[in-house]
């Protein structure tokens, strides 16, 4: 179960920052190398400050180890052929870092695996970029060259995932009195991409897109709604518009009622906890907005079961001879001049080898 992750605790914080600003597949700087050191260290004491407030570190490697449980348990029974089945999690920024459960699961001596993205829509900075390590670690030895591996790389509209969304906004806009439910607008926040990685032809919009649409359908477009974006670091331009500055635009709009709903990010963290949950709620209040968050998916059973269903449909897909990779898997961005994107995908088509 691949994830950005986040720190634990608060001590793991530079550590994370680092690891998180020395990647280029999700945040491209000139001088990468040098720079990275440089920005984790200046923006640490602010970092480790949000930590400390949302309850000293990150949840999501408690939900995502909950989530991972959950799914093989209803996977045992949904595809027997390849019981017992047992879940792993690899962060690409903090512990359990992708190389100590590469190493975990060649001791453990798995045979056959599966890189289940927890990103519900595909990113060559997210999941690419998970993928890339994963590939590194292979090609070092660090994965054992026995295992079999296949990818399920993207799930943003499939009906298990946007059902259990549809009902937390649903359980959102019930706190609203029925005579103005309907006039409350919903705000799908997503983390945004720098321009750079857009302009290449990274599909993460479009998917998140499509998961807005879905959702929307679901709920029988009850609510007017807008798909905004969160998380921007730097001076370079980045997918808007913010989700800060969209609250204060429906404020000067004279719209009273909101949901915020985080649409790229399926469990607690400090993109829901702290930039939600503090600054954005605190910011909408002071516009004298009433606002709620949809709750994230964190230990939805609805939620669980989407992921078990999309994993025994993977592997019925591979048992059925229909490749280790989607077809979408294999199309590199019109605009990719990384190597490494290009040889990791040649590799899991191979099944790893």
């Amino acid at each position: 179960m691949m994830n950005m992750g986040g720190p634990a605790t608060v001590a793991e914080t530079h550590d994370f920052l680092n690891n998180l600003f020395s990647d280029g597949d999700l945040i491209p700087l000139p001088f990468q190398r040098f720079l990275a050191p440089i920005i984790a260290r200046r923006r640490t004491p602010q970092i480790e400050q949000q930590y400390t407030d949302i309850g000293g570190g990150s949840p999501i490697l408690r939900y995502t180890q909950l989530q991972g449980e959950g799914m093989a348990k209803l996977l045992d029974e949904l595809h027997p052929d390849t019981a017992p089945h047992k879940s792993y999690v690899a962060f690409r920024y903090v512990r359990p870092l992708t190389e100590e459960t590469a190493r975990q699961m060649k001791a453990d001596g798995v045979k056959r695996a599966v890189a289940f993205t927890q990103y519900p829509q595909y990113s060559c900075s997210t999941t690419g970029s998970s993928l890339n390590e994963l590939f590194r670690r292979g090609k070092s030895g660090e994965v054992s060259n026995d295992i079999q591996w296949s990818v399920i790389d993207r799930w943003g509209t499939h009906s298990g995932f946007i059902e259990a969304v549809s009902q937390n906004i649903e359980a959102a806009l019930a706190k609203f009195p029925e005579e103005v439910r309907k006039d409350t607008v919903l705000l799908f926040s997503a983390h945004s991409l720098p321009m750079s990685v857009v302009n290449r032809g990274d599909p993460y919009v479009l998917e998140v897109s499509a998961t807005v649409s879905a959702v929307m359908d679901r709920l029988g477009h009850s609510n007017p709604f807008r798909l905004v974006w969160q998380s921007q670091v730097g001076p370079s331009a980045w997918m808007g518009m913010q989700t800060g500055d969209a609250i204060k635009g429906l404020a000067r709009l004279g719209k009273k009622q909101v949901v915020i709903v985080p649409i790229a990010f399926t469990s607690d963290h400090i993109e829901t906890l702290y930039e939600i949950d503090l600054e954005y709620m605190k910011e909408a209040k002071e516009h004298g907005i009433e606002i709620y968050r949809a709750e994230s998916l964190n230990e939805s059973p609805v939620f669980i079961r989407a992921l078990a269903d999309i994993a025994a449909q993977h592997l019925r897909d591979c048992s059925a001879g229909k490749g280790p990779v989607s077809t979408q898997l294999g199309l590199r961005c019109p605009g990719c001049t990384n190597d490494t994107c290009g040889q990791q995908k040649a590799w899991f088509s191979r099944g790893g080898r």
